[in-house]
């Protein structure tokens, strides 16, 4: 694997040198956290796209088509629908009123210290249970592709984390999205390109010879989700999980005003929805090509499948243009774990040196070149811990803490957000009781389910959004409702409303 490792040095070499010019530009808070709010629409929708496809997205999505079918193709073309809910609901609305952070509109909000300690905890457990599994994903997929052993793999990812974040700040970590959304966007369209001419460029034929090769039930719903309310809580963690990861708000702090961040959001449909259109063609490609006993006898969730269908579309394995194909969409796939895990961290340390440092616990008192020290050594320290939580993880079923980060995303955050933004009696002991159900229920059904337990599994569902979404909304309006009526908060909601629909302040 000499030719994957010496593709991945030239994307690393490059992601650093990006890391180093933009440390030279990063100064102010702003700049660390929000890349001085200077991003077109264009960079912007790259760098989502980059954060929202992550090796999940790339390989994942791909090895669940091959085997499983339609499903598959479900779990992919479902952030798509996921974004129009951003771009209807959430984009503007945090653009206007946020400035780094979500606990910084829950604080603009409440103006309360429980209701922002609410939105710290909700915001990092969401970003480690993401960030432990791509660790943990980026150990496995390094050992079976170069041999590195996998707690060796897991620290150099940590380390290269830590400089992009530590360093560069927003400004490093965008870039390095955008070169990781170019580099996914071009594999995907060089494997797809040589796949259809391998059926005379008929898409349709791919679809036929699947059903020719495993039956009609190959492309019809069911294969992989069993149980209907899956299906239906998958779509609900989706649509509504999406705007509630705190990595992808974020996002919205990065250009100068809403309209720049609405169409970021329409740069990401188009890009995110053509990539995952392609990892359906593509693993139903495979499924033809490569064959369903050769990828399950390569990794038996289907992670490999998009590396062995470049492999084999390249002229097959020991031939210079299969092992060149295998080795950049095996380095492309590295690369695009550096990214998400950079992001996350990046989100991270603003959740505890911005939200619960500088915000909770010296009430804003602090000096913005104190701010980014802080900032940058909460970065380092988050580093070592995904590290250390990445290594942890080896051999645990860690699909569960992807399924806790969209659950509690859209259970426990998401809620909350909405209802600060749009309901003028919602008060601090919504936001307390919101965050509070929506983790809690979403957090202990996840661990009852087959996710975790198997065939002993407690409760039935693979995701419990079904559930702990409506019980997130109801701990935000029973907390609401038991707190009291806050007057000086709800007279305060016609300022918050007039800036969340224009930008403006009230004085202005």
């Amino acid at each position: 694997m000499s030719l994957t490792l010496a593709i991945f040095a030239i994307i690393l070499a490059v992601t650093l040198a990006i890391t180093y010019w933009a440390a030279k530009r990063t100064r102010t808070t702003s700049d660390f956290y929000a890349a001085g709010s200077s991003l077109t629409a264009a960079q912007n929708g790259f760098a989502l796209a980059g954060d929202w496809c992550s090796a999940a997205a790339f390989l994942g999505f791909t090895g669940l088509t091959a085997l499983y079918g339609m499903d598959g193709a479900f779990y992919a073309l479902g952030p798509l629908v996921a974004f129009c809910t951003v771009l209807f609901m959430i984009a503007e609305p945090l653009r206007n009123a946020g400035k780094y952070t979500l606990g910084d509109i829950i604080l603009y909000r409440m103006q309360t210290r429980p209701s922002l300690l609410a939105a710290i905890t909700g915001t990092i457990v969401v970003n480690f249970a993401y960030l432990t599994p791509q660790m943990a994903g980026a150990g496995v997929l390094i050992r079976l592709l170069t041999g590195i052993p996998y707690d060796v793999a897991v620290v150099l990812v940590g380390i290269a984390m830590i400089l992009y974040v530590a360093f560069g700040g927003m400004l490093a970590t965008t870039w390095v999205q955008i070169v990781k959304a170019g580099l996914m966007l071009a594999a995907a369209v060089i494997v797809l390109a040589l796949a259809l001419g391998a059926v005379g460029f008929d898409p349709t034929a791919l679809f036929g010879r699947a059903e020719a090769a495993y039956g009609a039930k190959f492309l019809a719903p069911g294969n992989y989700l069993k149980n209907p309310f899956d299906e239906v809580s998958l779509g609900l963690g989706y649509v509504l999980g999406l705007a509630g990861l705190p990595h992808v708000m974020t996002r919205f702090y990065t250009v100068p005003d809403a309209k720049t961040a609405r169409r970021s959001v329409i740069w990401v449909m188009f890009l995110a929805g053509g990539f995952f259109l392609a990892t359906t063609l593509l693993g139903l490609a495979a499924t033809d090509l490569v064959g369903q006993d050769a990828l399950r006898a390569a990794d038996k969730g289907g992670n490999l499948t998009l590396p062995l269908l470049a492999q084999y579309l390249g002229g097959g394995a020991g031939s210079f243009g299969g092992e060149l194909m295998l080795g950049f969409v095996s380095a492309v796939a590295v690369a695009t774990i550096l990214a998400v895990v950079s992001a996350l961290t990046l989100s991270t340390s603003g959740a505890i040196c911005h939200d619960f440092y500088v915000n909770w616990v010296r009430r804003g008192q602090v000096d913005e070149r104190r701010q980014i020290q802080i900032a940058r050594v909460s970065s380092v320290a988050i580093g070592v811990l995904a590290i250390a939580l990445g290594i942890l993880a080896q051999g645990i079923n860690v699909a569960v803490l992807v399924i806790l980060a969209i659950c509690v995303a859209a259970s426990a955050n998401f809620p909350v957000l909405v209802l600060s933004l749009f309901w003028r009696r919602f008060n601090t002991g919504g936001v307390v009781g919101g965050i509070l159900f929506g983790l809690v229920s979403s957090v202990v059904l996840a661990l009852l389910g087959p996710a975790m337990r198997g065939a002993d599994a407690i409760w039935p569902l693979v995701n419990p959004t079904v559930v702990s979404l409506p019980l997130g909304f109801l701990g935000a309006v029973l907390g609401t409702l038991l707190a009291g009526r806050d007057p000086a908060n709800e007279a305060r909601f016609d300022d918050v409303l007039l800036r969340v629909h224009t930008g403006l302040a009230a004085d202005s």
